[in-house]
């Protein structure tokens, strides 16, 4: 998807603008506080996205991102990265919960959750076949309810 929207995706490290120190804090004492960012350079966008994580969690990080940039969302504020220069942007609660939406979208589209549930895939099967957590796989199907459709129709 990011690469269809032109949207690179980079790590710290890829950055070579920023500070050795910088680079450190993200990538070691601060690795928990942060998922993924979007930062804008006038119409162009980048996503940094954080390698100390799972690769389900960087897969949901970076849909979510993604999510932001497909939905256009104006960021409820932005703020300029010291330094660099690059524009730094967060959203409001409702963006948030549409960007969250339509990244579990992104990552387990309906059609694939009722695949999952006729080729009788465990949950972990599906999870490493998909990419995804299991927390997501589980919000997905309950939220789209494919569980409650297969059960009615007799095919788990």
């Amino acid at each position: 998807m990011a690469e269809y929207l032109s949207v690179p995706v980079l790590r710290p490290l890829d950055l070579s603008g920023l500070a050795p120190e910088v680079i450190g804090r993200l990538s070691a004492s601060h690795r928990e506080a942060w998922s993924a960012i979007t930062v804008a350079n006038g119409r162009h966008k980048l996503i940094v996205i954080n390698p100390a994580h799972s690769q389900a969690r960087q897969n949901s990080s970076l849909a979510h991102e993604l999510a932001h940039i497909i939905l256009d969302h104006e960021p409820s504020l932005m703020f300029m990265a010291p330094g660099s220069g690059a524009v730094l942007r967060t959203h409001n609660k409702e963006q948030e919960d549409e960007a969250g939406w339509l990244a579990g979208t992104l990552l387990l589209p309906r059609a694939a959750l009722l695949k999952i549930r006729r080729r009788r895939l465990t949950n972990e099967e599906a999870c490493t076949e998909y990419f995804v957590s299991a927390a997501m796989l589980r919000f997905r199907l309950n939220a789209t309810g494919v569980n409650v459709q297969i059960r009615r129709a007799g095919r788990i």
